[in-house]
């Protein structure tokens, strides 16, 4: 059976990773599931107040498990089970550490939905995932980007 990671960062976003799983459990796929977030790792500044690395630790535990909550709610409605992860740095490459030591075999992220120029700017937790990734990443775009570009191709006269 399949194990699958979906990546949440409690965004509207990314919860449509989540959705668009559910939608291929709709369909018929049979998967287990892996809910992954990401912390950044704690400041010079955090650090230096607390001096507690096992406070800190703990913190990034409880932020990432709070912003997994509405992924989670949303597998527990469609009576689906899952394993929860949170890994602390580079959220990329925290992911692919988290597909590796879980056994994924394929990753589900939202996307942010912006252009490719901006996107190359400004640089992309799901662009560099798709490179970094040892397994396939299907990027779900947003449905609200998704209706504007099917709606702009509606408006667009065509070319002569």
């Amino acid at each position: 059976m399949p194990r699958i990671l979906i990546a949440v960062d409690g965004s509207e976003l990314s919860l449509d990773a989540v959705h668009h799983a559910l939608q291929l459990v709709q369909d018929g796929l049979r998967a287990e599931f892996v809910l992954a977030n990401v912390q950044e790792p704690a400041s010079l500044y955090e650090l230096v107040v607390s001096r507690d690395p096992d406070l800190i630790a703990a913190a990034s535990l409880e932020a990432g498990e709070h912003l997994m909550a509405p992924a989670r709610a949303l597998l527990d409605a469609a009576g689906l089970s899952y394993d929860t992860e949170v890994g602390v740095g580079d959220p990329a490459h925290t992911l692919v550490d988290i597909i590796e030591s879980t056994g994924c075999t394929l990753a589900i992220v939202g996307a942010r939905g912006e252009g490719a120029l901006r996107s190359a700017l400004l640089g992309s937790v799901s662009q560099e995932l798709v490179h970094a990734s040892p397994v396939p990443v299907t990027v779900v775009k947003h449905a609200e980007a998704l209706e504007e570009g099917e709606e702009g191709e509606e408006d667009a006269e065509p070319s002569t």
